[in-house]
């Protein structure tokens, strides 16, 4: 399978840019390129009926989450809830640069949605994240009464590093018996911090996400190579997926991440969690947030729609 023609474009520009590569610059320098090459690919935001900023008790001090609430929605309505964890290694994005896909994901499910900030490497390495994101969904998962939600019908998101912590948060509340979690979107998950599948070699340079810059972003984020086989880190290192919600996956063929992707949701699936598996073999890594130079990126978008709505009868 070739590139699709619409990332041939987009990576002729990239490969001309002047601007550094996230692994020769600093974690902050990293954080602004990132954010500031957003708006050349990113759809304009859609409205939606009310975004509010809102903060869960965490260990670290409080944790910022953004809730969306979709068009049409009156105040007091019972929605089902997403829970969406950014991309970006760990070490870059923020709630700003996945504002578009959250609020895409909010009408197109009608569901509310929950962006969490969690916080950050190399300031504040692994288990920082994960901490943060469990604060954030459990406030999120009891707070039904405020947030007007329906406890039964939490999915949990994300993607690359976001996909992983979403993962990790289902084995959380497996493993703990709550929240009880109904369904999983993982796009392109980052779930194998040893960095051995194949694709990872295949799909080492030219196509966004490089090798290079899966070792800075790891470096920063699990800096103690011991932690690399936590299943925290690694959830496809997990003892057992046995009983995990049912998922949606998402993979993309130029993604290094591809092969380690594809092994879990085999891998779920053989332990008996309903899976459904999407490869969009001519798109590359990151491909989700691109939605004004990629239509494919706007069909994946409703393709995760689809999938929450079917799971939670809506």
């Amino acid at each position: 399978m070739a590139l699709h023609p619409q990332l041939v474009a987009l990576l002729e520009r990239a490969a001309k840019s002047l601007l550094p590569a996230y692994f020769d610059v600093p974690p902050a320098v990293a954080r602004r390129l990132y954010r500031d090459t957003r708006g050349a690919l990113t759809p304009d935001p859609p409205a939606v009926e009310y975004v509010q900023l809102m903060m869960a008790p965490g260990k670290a001090g409080p944790v910022p989450f953004r809730t969306y609430r979709p068009k049409g929605a009156s105040k007091d309505e019972i929605l089902p809830a997403l829970v969406y964890f950014h991309g970006g290694g760990w070490v870059i994005g923020d709630l700003d640069t996945h504002d578009v896909v959250c609020r895409t994901l909010c009408n197109a499910a009608r569901c509310a949605v929950f962006s969490v900030e969690y916080r950050k490497a190399p300031e504040a390495p692994f288990p920082a994240a994960v901490d943060d994101c469990w604060s954030a969904l459990t406030a999120i998962a009891s707070g039904g009464d405020i947030l007007k939600i329906n406890p039964k019908q939490i999915a949990v998101a994300g993607d690359s590093a976001g996909g992983n912590l979403a993962t990790v948060m289902a084995l959380m509340a497996r493993d703990a018996g709550g929240p009880a979690i109904s369904f999983q979107v993982l796009i392109y998950p980052g779930v194998d911090q040893r960095m051995k599948h194949p694709s990872i070699e295949r799909n080492a340079v030219g196509y966004l996400l490089t090798k290079k810059s899966m070792e800075y972003f790891r470096g920063h984020y699990l800096p103690n190579e011991k932690d690399w086989l936590d299943w925290r880190a690694s959830p496809l290192l997990a003892k057992s997926l046995a009983k995990l919600p049912p998922v949606y996956v998402i993979t993309a063929g130029f993604d290094p991440l591809v092969d380690e992707g594809k092994e879990y949701a085999e891998r779920m699936q053989k332990e008996g969690v309903p899976v459904e598996y999407k490869n969009h073999p001519d798109m590359v890594h990151g491909f989700i947030t691109m939605g004004r130079v990629l239509d494919t990126a706007n069909t994946a978008l409703s393709d995760c729609a689809r999938a929450l709505r079917k799971a939670w009868g809506t």
